[in-house]
């Protein structure tokens, strides 16, 4: 049913089509692409509401995915299983899909069906907020130019491999979770060792740091002021 919601009231966030299609019956992972852009979607649905981390599929077939760049946007979408209602649809566009936001779950016990059998999680608590896009927000519709609006913000992260890919998210993640107009170089270091962990094969956190905030700088989202500060502008 939610699928059919979708196929019948969705359009397609990151261009001007007005409809998504089914994917072939069989396709792996992919639920819905755009006809005219070919942009893909995988859809979760639940009754409740998600948390911090989604279930997904296999681990190593996910990383895989995400170091080519073919994994799919998400989809979330919570429903009213009483009132058969959409109360929230957010999405996630591919290009904050990374890395470091996959966990590794527990093999499957001696027991089970696929025993060894390995699954994963997004950890979507990682992300910044500009990754969340609410296209239905506590039961009301966004106005679709809002939401291509948001979509759009970000899409040179597609131009990006995906080791830089996860770097751009994880420090605008930082500066989201800061939380104020202005902040500077110190605070950013401050986020060292929770990037080491993210990045274990990368030795030079604090470079890495301000590679990145030149990226944020070079496309608007933060202003240099000289002296190690910087200030937000995009999302303000």
């Amino acid at each position: 049913m939610t699928e059919a919601w979708i196929r019948d009231n969705m359009y397609c966030p990151a261009c001007s089509s007005e409809e998504l299609c089914l994917a072939p019956q069989g396709t792996e992972v992919v639920d819905f692409c755009c006809p005219s852009c070919e942009e893909q979607y995988q859809l979760k649905s639940k009754s409740h509401p998600f948390t911090n981390r989604v279930t997904d599929s296999a681990f190593c077939p996910k990383i895989r995915a995400i170091r080519r760049g073919s994994q799919p946007s998400l989809m979330l979408l919570q429903y009213d299983r009483t009132a058969f209602r959409v109360l929230n649809l957010l999405a996630i566009p591919k290009y904050f899909i990374h890395e470091s936001i996959v966990e590794r779950r527990k093999p499957l016990g001696v027991h089970a069906r696929r025993h060894g059998w390995v699954g994963s999680n997004f950890v979507i608590g990682g992300l910044p907020t500009d990754a969340r896009i609410y296209i239905v927000d506590n039961g009301s519709m966004i106005p679709e130019q809002t939401v291509r609006s948001q979509w759009r913000r970000f899409t040179f992260m597609n131009d990006r491999n995906a080791e830089s890919r996860g770097w751009f998210a994880d420090v605008l993640a930082c500066v989201r979770q800061l939380d104020r107009p202005t902040f500077t170089i110190g605070d950013m270091y401050s986020f060292e060792e929770h990037l080491a962990e993210l990045h274990p094969r990368n030795r030079h956190i604090r470079p890495k740091i301000r590679q990145q905030l030149q990226v944020l700088r070079d496309h608007g989202v933060i202003e240099f002021r000289g002296g190690g500060v910087y200030r937000v502008l995009m999302g303000e």
